[in-house]
């Protein structure tokens, strides 16, 4: 039997011209499930929110939400998602109620059924005492809580986020994904989010890591982190390459050189240390000792910091 999915991304592919920005991405999200798609800037994460929105017409390959096409169904797939836009869209000289009300006419809501929809969106944000108040008085918190309020009006099966931190601060970031989190329990909703940010990617329950158009690794942010085998040592020298081959013959280690610093993956890192220092004295400056994180993982699947000049 087939794994049950409320999304299902195949081998889909899209180009600018002569510049690839995706390439054979493929990804299935259950239902109820948080998944992100961690990336960089300019990895393709952009490209890929608006083609899972329907913005972007779909060069290669398939897309499914809720069992609609992207192809074939695109009016039936719209009906099943909410999207929230990384770039506000609210209206600041209106009200919060006016700002839904507005955007449930969109969808060819009208009269009680858009007046309950409206109450159930702003309670469900925890916003009910503030749908009175003019827009530009909010927080960045409260605002984007009111996009999220408005990605929800339709009661969509799935939740589609492009970046939903940006701009917060850590508290109102902490804010927004407990709200997301109970949506998920109490809704059944499934979400899915585009972000940049490591913090951001722990919250979900599965991640996607996407560099260059391509997903380079899949699974939970424990399992991903359990490729790497072991802590990492971070090693600073004045000839980070040289220290770097010398590591990799005296100790049979796959050292590499990452920025400038020669970093090292290994179960036995602790004891590495000492015999770093020993064996090298005078080429080492500093040694740090880590554990593997999503940053970590991302550098092991591609060989590259994560912010890559």
């Amino acid at each position: 039997m087939n794994r049950p999915f409320a999304v299902r991304v195949s081998e889909v592919s899209h180009s600018y011209g002569s510049h690839q920005a995706l390439d054979n991405v493929g990804f299935e999200v259950a239902p109820r499930e948080i998944f992100g798609l961690l990336g960089p800037n300019g990895g393709g994460k952009t490209t890929l929110f608006r083609i899972l929105a329907t913005l972007l017409p779909i060069q290669h390959g398939t897309v499914e939400i809720d069992g609609h096409d992207a192809r074939s169904d695109v009016a039936g797939l719209r009906s099943r998602i909410g999207v929230v836009f990384q770039s506000p869209s609210l209206d600041i000289k209106l009200t919060v109620r006016e700002n839904m009300l507005h955007h449930g006419h969109l969808y060819g809501l009208y009269g009680s059924t858009l007046s309950t929809a409206v109450a159930a969106g702003l309670s469900r944000v925890g916003l009910t005492d503030r749908s009175g108040d003019m827009v530009e008085t909010l927080s960045g918190g409260l605002k984007r809580r009111v996009e999220v309020a408005k990605g929800l009006l339709s009661e969509p099966s799935v939740l589609i986020l492009d970046e939903p931190s940006t701009g917060l601060d850590p508290g109102a970031r902490r804010d927004l994904w407990a709200y997301l989190a109970a949506l998920r329990e109490e809704s059944g909703t499934t979400i899915l989010v585009t972000t940049h940010l490591m913090e951001e990617a722990e919250h979900c329950d599965r991640l996607g890591i996407l560099d260059r158009g391509r997903i380079v690794s899949s699974g939970t942010a424990e399992t991903l982190r359990s490729k790497i085998g072991g802590d990492i040592l971070t090693i600073r020298a004045e000839s980070a390459d040289t220290l770097c081959t010398a590591l990799n013959e005296r100790f049979g280690q796959r050292a590499n050189v990452v920025n400038g610093t020669v970093r090292l993956e290994s179960p036995d890192a602790r004891h590495l240390i000492r015999q770093i220092y020993e064996a090298f004295p005078e080429q080492v400056d500093t040694i740090s000792l880590g554990r593997p994180t999503l940053e970590d993982v991302f550098i092991h699947e591609t060989g590259h910091q994560f912010w890559n000049e």
